[in-house]
């Protein structure tokens, strides 16, 4: 079934969340603490390892330049914080780390080889298989993401089906197209972007990553041209 691993994995975050929501007002905030630093550690870990997979540096530091020049002139992060903040008053909800919480698990649950391997699988016929290993490991990871951020990470299953469920569609119609080197590429911006939001989270510096995010569509073209125009 086409996108059933999204849905699936959709469903186990919800579940998930929804379980961390309910377990989060039992939590002592100095657990709470902990659970938020092991967090911010566990996602600077996953960012660098994905970071050292990429090979063409230039390709990746022009993409971060570029894509945070049109972030920032297009001011993603004051925009989004914008339409999270009216949702949050149309839900009547108090945390203030709603749209903490919905980068952070829409980062962490999409920026990976694994969630772009499985959707290009998926999209190109070759079954469920490594979504549906994703969705459990998400399903468990949102229990823990919930407990601190709140309804935020459950609202980032919007973003989680348009991103995934989007490039199983492109592999469906332009399998083809999609080389390994740039699904590399991108996993290795992606983890720069993780790397930043593991220091948000460790409240070490905010560093406004939704501004960043025009990088990751930047590096598929950018790897693209490379491939294709300049391939020695």
């Amino acid at each position: 079934m086409l996108l059933g691993g999204t849905l699936v994995n959709v469903a186990t975050v919800v579940v998930g969340s929804t379980i961390g929501i309910i377990l989060g007002n039992r939590i002592p905030d100095k657990l709470t603490k902990s659970v938020f630093q092991v967090l911010g550690l566990f996602t600077l870990v996953l960012g660098v390892s994905m970071a050292l997979e990429g090979q063409m540096l230039l390709v990746i530091v022009f993409s971060l330049i570029l894509g945070t020049v049109m972030g920032e002139l297009l001011d993603l992060d004051k925009a989004i914080d914008g339409l999270s903040t009216s949702l949050k008053k149309r839900l009547k909800l108090k945390n203030p780390k709603f749209t903490e919480g919905i980068l952070t698990a829409f980062l962490l649950y999409c920026i990976g080889s694994m969630t772009i391997l499985g959707a290009i699988d998926e999209g190109m016929g070759n079954g469920s298989e490594i979504l549906l290993t994703k969705a459990m490991m998400d399903g468990f990871s949102a229990i823990a993401l919930a407990s601190v951020f709140g309804l935020g990470v459950t609202m980032s299953v919007v973003p989680l089906f348009i991103f995934q469920g989007g490039i199983t569609l492109l592999a469906y119609y332009l399998g083809d197209f999609i080389a390994k080197e740039i699904i590399t590429e991108l996993t290795a911006v992606g983890g720069i972007l993780l790397v930043g939001l593991g220091i948000n989270i460790l409240e070490i510096k905010q560093i406004r990553i939704m501004n960043m995010l025009p990088s990751l569509m930047l590096v598929i073209l950018f790897a693209w041209i490379r491939l294709t125009f300049f391939p020695n």
